[in-house]
């Protein structure tokens, strides 16, 4: 029987680094959780913005407060950065973009995408 080292005792999750696809999975994950824990939230907002003249003012006024825009534009950066990183596995799961290069190019393309999406939703709004 060969002595193998033994496994280390302490692992440094500092000194590991991700391939930028990992990153960018464990990103797709947290923002799905956050979007499903924005609903009621956003049903809130739907139901106010509903119900009357004075709801929407309300609502509306609601993102007229600076912290409210920064959540917003939060939430909008990671509802894009979702979508766009489910494409990404929806092509892969169709073994487009599968090849090295590009799988590395468009995890990057996702993560640099995502936020510029969200600026210009953001300006649109």
């Amino acid at each position: 029987m060969q002595d193998t080292k033994p496994r280390p005792v302490f692992l440094n999750l500092t000194k590991i680094r991700l391939p930028m696809a990992g990153i960018m999975s464990i990103i797709h994950r947290a923002t799905g959780v956050v979007m499903v824990l924005a609903i009621p939230l956003l049903i809130y907002l739907l139901d106010l913005s509903l119900s009357s003249a004075e709801g929407f003012a309300d609502a509306k006024a609601m993102f007229a407060n600076g912290f409210v825009k920064l959540l917003l534009f939060l939430f909008l950066w990671g509802l894009m950065h979702h979508l766009l990183a489910g494409i990404r596995y929806l092509l892969i799961d169709i073994d487009v973009g599968v090849e090295t290069p590009l799988f590395r190019q468009t995890a990057w393309a996702v993560t640099l995408v995502a936020p510029l999406l969200a600026l210009i939703l953001m300006g649109g709004l």
